[in-house]
């Protein structure tokens, strides 16, 4: 599900420009593993390749690239697994979040060692 999700939108920001041409689509599905590799003249670009890890959960990895409005060249190079979408780079830098305040770590720490009870 996750894939089909950022397939649907990477292939949305592709095509949200003015008709791009396809100079490159190369697909292969198969029942435990597909791959793709799509090129468009507007500077995206788009790989992906997964398999089949067990019954219920697949391993992807992938990696995409256009040019930002400003020419710039913006990359990034992901997996993903059972546990989520991990970023293992990108370029330029993806934002990271603010620190976590201390309040709510101690709040987490407190309700992990005062598990709630049903009376």
């Amino acid at each position: 599900m996750k894939l089909i999700i950022a397939l649907s939108c990477l292939l949305v920001v592709a095509f949200a420009n003015e008709d791009p041409k396809v100079l490159k689509n190369d697909a292969e599905v198969n029942v435990d593993s597909f791959k793709y590799d799509l090129e468009l003249d507007n500077s995206i670009k788009a790989t992906q390749q997964g398999e089949l890890k067990d019954k219920d959960s697949w391993v992807v990895h992938g990696e995409n690239s256009h040019k930002s409005p400003e020419g710039e060249d913006v990359s990034i190079k992901y997996s993903a697994d059972e546990y989520g979408y991990h970023v293992e780079a990108a370029h330029p830098p993806l934002p990271t979040p603010p620190p976590t305040p201390d309040y709510i770590l101690k709040a987490i720490e407190w309700i992990k060692a005062h598990p709630y009870v049903e009376h």
